[in-house]
C-alpha cells in the first residue's frame, strides 16, 4: 500500500478549507486541518506533515509569523494560498521561506500542480543533480561541471553571470526566487536595492534559450516578485 502524502490546511474560512480538503482528498492526499494558527503549530508538531497550505489571515496569528517560526525549525514545504495580491505581501513571505504563493482565487489544477513541484522539489534536493552533474527539462540542459548550456544540443555560449543565475535558479527549480534573493546569492549582501544588473542579464539569457523570449518556456517571471525555473525532467 502507497503511503499518502500527509497535507495540513491552515485556513480560518471553513467553506475554503473544505473546497481544498476536497480537491486533496480525491487526490490521493491525506488531509488535516487548522483554523487557527495555534492549532496550526499542535498539528505540525503531533503530525508532522509534509506540506502546509497557509492562509496568512489567521484570526490569531499572522501567516507570515508562522512561517518565520516554522522555518526556525523544519524545512517542510509551504504554499501560501492568501488574498493578499500585493507584491510586498507575496515578496515578504517567499523571503521568510515560503516555497510558493497563490493569490485567491485560484483554480483546483493551479493549486494541485504548485504543491506536487513544492513536494517533489524537496524530496529530489539539489544532490540529485550534483550527483548527474546535469539539469534537463526537455531540449534545455544545463552541464555544470562543464559550465555550459545546452537547448537541443547546441551551445548557446551563456556568459559567467549568465550561468551562475540559470545554475542558481535551476538547484531551485520549480520554485520561486525573489529578485532580492538572487542578487544577495551571486553578488553579495551589497547589492541588495536595484535589481537592473539582473534584468539586464535575464534579458540576454532569454534571448539564447528561448525560441521566443516573450513566451518561455524555461524560465518564467513572477511580477514583481522573482523569477522561477521550469521542474526538471
Amino acid at each position: 500500500m502507497n503511503v499518502k502524502d500527509k497535507i495540513l490546511i491552515v485556513e480560518d474560512e471553513k467553506s475554503i478549507s473544505g473546497f481544498i480538503r476536497a480537491i486533496l482528498s480525491s487526490n490521493a492526499f491525506d488531509v488535516i486541518v487548522a483554523h487557527t494558527g495555534a492549532e496550526a503549530f499542535s498539528m505540525i508538531s503531533s503530525h508532522c506533515p509534509d506540506l502546509m497550505v497557509l492562509d496568512l489571515g489567521l484570526p490569531d496569528i499572522d501567516g507570515l509569523s508562522i512561517i518565520r517560526e516554522v522555518r526556525q525549525w523544519t524545512q517542510m514545504p509551504i504554499v501560501v494560498v492568501s488574498a493578499r495580491s500585493y507584491e510586498r505581501d507575496k515578496v515578504e513571505a517567499l523571503e521568510m521561506g515560503a516555497d510558493d504563493y497563490i493569490t485567491k482565487p485560484f483554480g483546483a489544477a493551479e493549486l494541485l500542480a504548485r504543491i506536487r513541484v513544492a513536494l517533489r522539489h524537496t524530496r529530489s534536493g539539489s544532490a540529485a543533480m550534483a550527483g548527474t552533474g546535469k539539469f534537463t527539462a526537455g531540449e534545455f540542459c544545463i552541464d555544470y561541471d562543464k559550465h555550459q548550456v545546452f537547448v537541443a544540443n547546441e551551445n548557446v555560449h551563456l556568459t559567467q553571470n549568465e550561468f551562475r543565475i540559470v545554475s542558481l535558479l535551476s538547484r531551485c527549480s520549480g520554485k520561486v526566487l525573489t529578485y532580492d534573493y538572487i542578487m544577495k546569492e551571486l553578488w553579495g549582501p551589497q547589492s541588495k536595492g536595484s535589481n537592473q544588473i539582473l534584468r539586464v542579464n535575464m534579458a540576454n539569457i532569454r534571448r539564447k534559450i528561448e525560441k521566443n523570449p516573450a513566451e518561455p518556456k524555461y524560465i518564467f517571471t513572477e511580477v514583481g516578485v522573482g523569477y522561477r525555473m521550469i521542474e526538471g525532467d
